[in-house]
């Protein structure tokens, strides 16, 4: 992708296209009015995307899914583009968990809302899509984040204004993405919720207490205390320097006032050796001290 291309982003703009996913997938419990098909399309005409940003389709989810859809039909319709290559078939691009579900409950005929987008549309439509998902882990969502922000060239603020989402929101889950790989599958497998993983952003070892707190079982609260005790403790704060003797401060002035200049005597602790510094305000200043020196 070009760079002034993913500066750009999309042509429509990341809010257009989140209208077209808007009421893809509604939280549970809510009724939301369905969206009118285009046309019906034979469901072996209608193909997966191979850019599909999500991977794990849950089998007792899709179960559930497909008993909907067996009993009142795919409520709403799939968003498909014309499949590159293909005259009569379609490529999905927001709806394969649908469409799978419809697969498996036997359906000949899907619901679809054909759109004219370009592969880097449709990839941003289906990453859109997910990140709507009620779903979806901490870990998938931040990915999803991650994704509009570096294949696209949005930025927190941009994506955060287009999703209804709180930057601060936006930008911790980011953080999760620092874990190690390890962790963040814990997360993903859902023995671990994110309020647990994001004690561990900051530990020493967060592979070792993300075990610990499965283990045991531990509340967001005791990951937190866990975590807290096992960062290195900070470093003491230096003791005070020893006050100077009255001797060394007339010294300090009157070099100052024959110099012209801020000079600073500081003896090392136990010994007769020391330093002298001269500070100098301006090249003027350094070109006096060294003619001094020269003499």
């Amino acid at each position: 992708m070009s760079k002034s291309k993913k500066n750009r982003g999309l042509g429509r703009g990341l809010s257009a296209l989140m209208a077209d996913v808007a009421v893809e997938e509604m939280p549970k419990g809510s009724s939301p009015e369905p969206r009118r098909a285009d046309m019906m399309v034979p469901i072996e005409k209608v193909k997966p995307n191979p850019e599909q940003p999500r991977r794990t389709f849950t089998p007792e989810q899709l179960d559930d899914l497909a008993a909907s859809v067996k009993e009142k039909g795919v409520i709403q319709p799939l968003i498909v583009r014309p499949r590159p290559g293909s005259d009569d078939e379609y490529e999905i691009v927001a709806g394969e968990r649908r469409w799978r579900a419809s697969q498996m409950a036997k359906l000949h005929q899907l619901p679809v809302i054909i759109r004219e987008y370009s592969d880097t549309e449709a990839l941003e439509v289906a990453i859109i899509e997910n990140i709507q998902r009620a779903d979806l882990n901490a870990i998938e969502e931040a990915a999803g984040y991650r994704d509009l922000m570096d294949r696209f060239g949005h930025t927190q603020e941009k994506v955060s204004e287009a999703l209804g989402k709180s930057r601060s929101h936006i930008a911790n889950l980011l953080r999760l993405l620092n874990l190690p790989d390890d962790v963040q599958a814990f997360v993903r497998d859902g023995k671990l919720t994110a309020g647990h993983a994001r004690t561990l952003v900051t530990a020493v070892n967060p592979s070792a207490l993300a075990r610990e707190i499965i283990n045991k079982g531990l509340s967001v609260r005791a990951a937190e205390k866990l975590a807290k005790g096992s960062a290195p403790s900070k470093p003491r704060p230096a003791s005070p320097k020893a006050e100077k003797d009255a001797d060394t401060k007339a010294l300090e002035g009157d070099l100052s006032a024959t110099m012209g200049m801020k000079v600073q005597i500081d003896h090392k602790a136990g010994g007769e050796a020391g330093t002298v510094t001269i500070r100098y305000q301006n090249l003027d200043q350094l070109d006096d001290i060294c003619s001094k020196l020269s003499v």
